[in-house]
């Protein structure tokens, strides 16, 4: 016979306490959000309403309206076609976030040859759109994803992205909204298309390993908008992951010899389109659609004191984040460093990234996500001033290394962050899209800024240091507002 409800609820319980899940596995009593990478937001957050990554309030799942037998959902931690889905999403971040980070060698184009009309401040708006579409374009493309439109938004994004990059190639000298229009605005929303629904496509197949599965696609151009710019004869531009080290290579070459600039981007625009196609051929979607549930909480989530506060944060260190990314490179061309520190300085900066992006994350498992992020802000916004000092190679390096590594563990950090103020499990895809589209804006107008702050040719350049150190030290400081009401909303330090 069938045991009552009671009996059942009760074995239920025991069996509980007794055999934990599977780490392949995901229940709704999993207490602390994973610390993947940031790049799931938000959309790969929101894959988590099925029931798989986050689970932000114990008091609402337990008292809340539940079932009494959570439903498991099995991941295969690898296999062909989960790692065929990674290589897609490989190739897809080297097209996308690998032409937005390299987009220092059309600055310098622009800047020297095609655009001379204009100054390099104007001409970096192309470049901080980009960066802002890619980010900001999260918070539509991770409802699209929630509605299970992921192929058609890979083969929508991909068809527009190739589309606006041949366009680009036929843009005329001087005719600045031209290059705007197809590089900053088609690119930049065809980014924003692709960019975070790929990432997410990873927890479909990876709960243990999907940190691992993240790193392996974003090796392809790291999670940053990297539009340094240099402004001596045809020096490379060059990022720090395979994509932004493979098109200055491939486009700097073509647009100051022979071949010139409108093949030079249509070159790299159909080596774009074959990697594209083998990603749409190969990245396919394993769990269903997020069925259809009650309507989020709205006005409690921007009535969320703390959330907000944390959302002003990350605006503020977002806003100087990437200084050092943006003009490094001109920093050592124009303090006369050797051509081996100003080619790659801005190369070491983003390698170190690499690993900033991954090992942060299993130290905010242990200590808490907010213990961690405010620890990489307050070190980054404090070592930005050490630039000043650093008017050498021997001093330029090992600032790129911290840098690197400490910028990067904060942009990794900050999902599981957002994730931490979700009193539902199907608040955390919205809470954490608006937690990007809100710090996009920071990254549209820094770069910007920080060109204006400089004032070329006289390069003044403790005005953007100090821009960037004093908005990234206010964002940690409001960030630890932040976590310290947590911290009482929870009783616990580890937030």
């Amino acid at each position: 016979m069938a045991d009552s409800p009671r009996h059942s609820s009760s074995s239920d319980e025991k069996n509980s306490n007794s055999q934990p899940p599977s780490p392949d596995t995901y229940t709704a009593d999993e207490k602390h959000p994973s610390s993947t990478s940031f790049c799931q937001s938000p959309s790969t957050l929101a894959i988590n309403r099925l029931g798989r990554d986050y689970v932000a309030d114990e008091h609402h799942l337990e008292n809340g309206p539940s079932n009494p037998t959570p439903p498991q959902i099995t991941f295969p931690e690898g296999g062909w076609q989960a790692w065929l889905t990674v290589l897609g999403g490989w190739m897809v971040i080297f097209c996308t976030a690998g032409s937005m980070q390299s987009f220092g060698v059309y600055q310098n184009y622009y800047t020297l040859v095609s655009l001379t009309d204009h100054p390099p401040s104007d001409i970096s708006w192309i470049g901080s759109l980009q960066a802002c579409l890619m980010f900001g374009g999260g918070i539509f493309s991770g409802k699209m994803f929630d509605l299970g439109l992921f192929k058609h938004m890979l083969a929508g994004g991909s068809l527009l992205f190739v589309f606006s990059q041949f366009m680009l190639s036929l843009v005329k000298p001087h005719h600045f909204y031209q290059n705007f229009l197809a590089q900053g605005v088609g690119m930049g929303l065809s980014m924003g298309i692709l960019f975070m629904p790929t990432l997410s496509i990873a927890s479909h197949y990876f709960k243990r390993k999907r940190a691992l599965a993240m790193g392996i696609m974003l090796s392809g151009a790291l999670f940053s908008s990297a539009s340094s710019y240099c402004t001596h004869g045809t020096q490379s531009c060059d990022g720090g992951s395979l994509g932004a080290a493979i098109y200055p290579i491939l486009l700097n070459p073509l647009f100051n010899g022979k071949v010139g600039f409108a093949w030079g981007v249509r070159a790299a625009a159909f080596l774009n389109l074959g990697f594209l196609i083998i990603a749409n051929i190969t990245m396919k979607t394993r769990l269903p659609p997020r069925p259809s549930s009650a309507p989020i909480d709205m006005k409690g989530i921007v009535t969320d004191v703390p959330y907000l506060i944390c959302n002003a944060g990350s605006f503020f260190v977002f806003w100087g984040l990437f200084v050092p990314y943006f003009y490094l490179q001109l920093f050592a061309a124009k303090h006369g460093m050797s051509e081996g520190v100003v080619t790659y300085g801005i190369t070491v900066l983003n390698i170190v990234g690499i690993f900033g992006r991954t090992v942060p994350n299993l130290f905010a498992d242990m200590w808490g996500p907010f213990n961690v992020i405010i620890t990489m802000a307050v070190i980054t916004g404090s070592v930005v001033f050490a630039l000043l000092g650093a008017t050498s190679g021997s001093g330029l390096i090992p600032f790129a290394v911290i840098y690197g590594f400490t910028s990067g563990g904060f942009v990794s950090v900050l999902g599981p962050v957002a994730a931490t103020f979700a009193r539902d499990i199907n608040e955390v895809g919205t809470r954490m899209g608006l937690v990007t589209f809100v710090f996009s804006f920071a990254m549209l107008t820094g770069s910007p800024i920080s060109g204006v702050l400089l004032h070329p040719p006289e390069y003044t350049w403790y005005r953007p240091v100090v821009f960037s150190g004093v908005t990234v030290l206010s964002g940690a400081a409001l960030l630890a507002v932040s976590r310290s009401m947590q911290a009482k909303k929870k009783q616990t330090w580890r937030v």
